[in-house]
């Protein structure tokens, strides 16, 4: 998958240099900004997700030589997600909140430090999205107390270089998030006056989403999506044994119902009866079957975007890798950037350093070739 021109650049030890050179491509579109600075836009052209960084017990990031490896291949953008159920005293004694609030300081210096953009996503766990589906009150208490310290903490940093994730994939009916994330973004915005905020749609931030949600006011906002479609390719393999998708191994990108690998997989799952499974790849069969796949599981947002003028990113893709062919996963990754960059939005790789890993984290070295299949010329 390793193009010419890397194979090139590698040979005369430039990788650095010709990846920063083929990101000045994405940096000349000219998608809609709103009231969200350039300089914001263009930070969040090229991202990854650093996940487990405030959630480990030692609140210890990824090492520097790693992280200035990221920044040196042409990444702009870290997104930072923090665990929302220890910054709410709904769910942590004050403490751990304290602790956890000093961790997220502690990565902000680290990362403004190395030159990188950094969006602080609140991303609660299970504790939270139970009290969000049953309890409105209780939850957007929760919410206002997790930004009113995030606050204390992101107001130590420079404006223009952190940006406000207001809720990670919010799990309730679409038009109580509407209301809600209408008024928590008054409220963070009353904490962060310049800060970008970033929201996105109920139902897994997915691209079909969107029509069911309408920007807010605030001018000074971006719009997030994730994207891991098709569900079968790229969580094959899955880490919970009770996923049917963990059942799914080999399997090729796009999904083509006579590929040899696809009907092999077909065989081996009828043959064990595992009809669970056997549906999920029946149903991604027909319709991921054309390398235009990604672009047209995009269409909603595109038309989104086309009606409201609102600048979008996709800070959530990826594929977990254990399963995957690794010359499917990179067509997949490809595809995918193609299509957030033919629309001018930003995109966030999820994620650094563990099972959809951009690193290896047993050398902490990145992958070459995914680099080269997110950075690509165009």
């Amino acid at each position: 998958m390793l193009t010419r021109r890397t194979i090139a650049c590698t040979a005369l030890g430039l990788i650095a240099l010709c990846w920063s050179v083929q990101a000045g491509a994405q940096n000349r579109c000219t998608g809609p900004t709103s009231g969200v600075p350039p300089e914001t836009i263009a930070a969040l052209a090229r991202g990854v997700n650093v996940s487990n960084w405030t959630e480990n017990a030692r609140l210890q990031g990824p090492s520097p030589e790693l992280l200035r490896a990221v920044r040196g291949a042409g990444f702009t953008h870290v997104r930072l997600p923090v665990a929302g159920d220890l910054v709410m005293r709904a769910f942590s004694p004050p403490a751990t909140i304290e602790r956890q609030l000093a961790g997220v300081d502690a990565a902000l210096t680290e990362l403004i430090g190395l030159g990188f953009y950094v969006s602080v996503d609140l991303h609660p766990g299970d504790g939270f999205g139970r009290l969000h589906r049953d309890d409105p009150k209780a939850s957007m208490a929760a919410l206002t107390d997790a930004w009113s310290n995030l606050a204390t903490v992101i107001r130590k940093h420079p404006a223009e270089r952190v940006f406000a994730e207001l809720l990670n994939e919010p799990d309730i009916a679409p038009d109580r998030w509407q209301s809600e994330v209408e008024q928590l973004a008054v409220f963070v915005r009353g904490l962060l006056p310049q800060t970008t905020l970033i929201v996105g749609p109920t139902y897994w931030q997915r691209a079909d989403s969107l029509p069911q949600f309408r920007p807010l006011a605030d001018r000074n906002v971006v719009y997030a999506l994730h994207f891991y479609d098709p569900m079968v390719f790229t969580h094959q393999g899955h880490w919970d044994p009770a996923n049917p998708l963990s059942r799914v191994r080999d399997l090729p990108f796009p999904l083509v119902a006579n590929d040899p690998a696809v009907e092999r997989l077909r065989s081996e799952l009828t043959l064990r009866g595992d009809n669970e499974a056997l549906q999920e790849l029946d149903k991604a069969i027909v319709q991921a079957g054309s390398p235009s796949y990604v672009a047209r599981q995009l269409i909603p947002a595109v038309a989104w975007q086309e009606r409201y003028a609102r600048p979008l990113i996709i800070n959530e893709f990826g594929v977990f890798k254990p399963a995957a062919p690794r010359d499917s996963r990179l067509r997949w990754l490809e595809s995918v950037v193609d299509s957030a960059e033919a629309n001018c939005w930003g995109w966030t790789y999820w994620e650094l350093d563990q099972g959809f890993g951009l690193a290896d984290p047993r050398t902490g070295r990145l992958d070459v070739g995914v680099i080269d299949a997110l950075m690509h010329p165009r």
